[in-house]
């Protein structure tokens, strides 16, 4: 019973193990067969058509001000007044903040009072330079010997000799006549011409001749001359009081502006508008002279700031067409320039970056600072030219590279390579199949 139970299980096993085989054989047979049957499927073609090929590069750029301003006092104090905080739109000439002003005040009044003092002493030493009689030496002796012209009514033009003889100028009937005037012994007596009262003028001081001219009588001015060397006006130039005046005033005028630009600076005042970035302080904080205490940014005039990989910043340049993207204006692009390209570039450790800055053509409004703008620099263009998808060459080396037409494969020349298209220059005609990928 036994053994006829054991012979027929193995029997079992041993239809079991054909069954799987012959399944084993059918597969492998179809396997086969459909390979030896099936067509290869047909590549995608694409004919050559004249477009444009353009190539740009991209990164993730963010929005910043054009220009921004950290503001601070121009004297130290304490903080009375904040008007604005972060966030906070002004105007250009908005007042901001502004500490105690009292000392600043104080230094105006002292300063504007020390330019008064010095202009009403100015004034006094002009007043007291035109009072002081002129004792130039050279203008004494030519009052002294014209002085008498005025006395003389007989002759209309005697000469200074002739006023100095009491007979010459007394006698009537001498004085009119024209031989006195032109006779050659007179003019050229050696005791006229060599008189040391001429050259010294000792006699002056008792000469009948006419009146001298007021102020001058004595001669006074001889030994003036005499005492100082001969200086015009009796003064020294390097202890002139109207100078010395004239200084004083400018000390206080230019003491005074700075006391003014002290006071002006007590308060921040916005030079721009724009919108507050940042406020370091609050109503009671003590603040020195200088130190910033609000930023302000140019919210009106907004750039983007992007880096780009050294592989690729070399292919860009000022004046190229980009492209901007908003996160919070989903859809819209927005057209911008390069308008600099940082010519040093920075290292993070693994690669270097190249800063760019571009400005909106047509700036949006209500720009937040600092979001995120993605960004498409076009960095080579062309129009109407003979073109391919860049899918469709290969093998590319320089000028040149691969396409497959039909079942054979012919080696063009290329020109621009963009990222959907490349220029073809020799090898293909428009209308041509190629193979768009292989």
């Amino acid at each position: 019973m036994g053994e006829a139970l054991g012979g027929r299980r193995r029997w079992i096993w041993g239809v079991a193990a054909v069954v799987v085989l012959a399944l084993v054989v059918f597969g492998v047979v179809r396997a086969v067969t459909a390979d030896a049957t099936q067509e290869p499927e047909a590549a995608e073609t694409v004919a050559v058509d004249k477009g444009a090929v353009t190539t740009e590069v991209a990164t993730t750029g963010t929005v910043q001000p054009a220009q921004s301003r950290s503001l601070g006092f121009s004297v130290a104090g304490t903080v009375e007044s904040v008007s604005v905080r972060a966030g906070t739109t002004v105007t250009a000439g908005q007042a901001l903040a502004s500490v105690d002003d009292t000392d600043a005040a104080k230094a105006v009044e002292d300063a504007q009072d020390a330019l008064d003092d010095a202009q009403d002493a100015l004034s006094d030493a002009r007043d007291a330079a035109e009072a002081e009689p002129d004792t130039g030496c050279g203008s004494d002796v030519a009052a002294a010997y014209t002085a008498p012209t005025t006395t003389s009514s007989a002759t209309p033009t005697p000469t200074p000799t002739r006023s100095a003889l009491p007979t010459a100028t007394t006698a009537p009937g001498r004085t009119t006549a024209p031989t006195r005037t032109t006779a050659p012994a007179r003019s050229t007596a050696p005791t006229r011409t060599t008189a040391p009262a001429r050259s010294t003028a000792p006699t002056r001081t008792t000469a009948p001749a006419g009146p001298v001219a007021p102020g001058r009588s004595g001669g006074g001015s001889g030994p003036s001359c005499a005492a100082t060397g001969g200086q015009q006006g009796g003064r020294d130039s390097g202890a002139d009081p109207v100078l010395s005046a004239e200084q004083r005033v400018t000390q206080a005028r230019t003491t005074l502006e700075n006391a003014e630009d002290a006071l002006a600076g007590a308060t921040i005042k916005a030079p721009i508008a724009g919108r507050v970035l940042s406020v370091s302080g609050k109503v009671g904080s003590q603040v020195s002279a200088g130190n910033s205490f609000i930023t302000l940014a140019d919210i009106y005039d907004m750039q983007i700031s992007a880096d780009f990989p050294e592989a690729d910043a070399g292919r860009l340049a000022v004046r190229q067409k980009a492209v901007v993207t908003l996160a919070d204006r989903a859809g819209q692009e927005f057209a911008a320039t390069v308008v600099q390209v940082d010519p040093v570039g920075t290292s993070d450790g693994t690669m270097v970056r190249y800063g760019v800055l571009l400005a909106f053509d047509d700036k949006p409004d209500d720009l937040l600072v600092g979001q995120s703008a993605p960004v498409r620099v076009t960095t080579g263009a062309k129009s109407e030219v003979l073109r391919v998808p860049s899918t469709a060459v290969h093998d590319v080396a320089g000028d040149h590279g691969v396409v497959r037409t039909g079942s054979t494969t012919v080696s063009v020349g290329i020109g621009l390579r963009g990222d959907r298209y490349t220029e073809i220059t020799r090898g293909l005609a428009e209308g041509d199949e190629v193979a768009r990928t292989w």
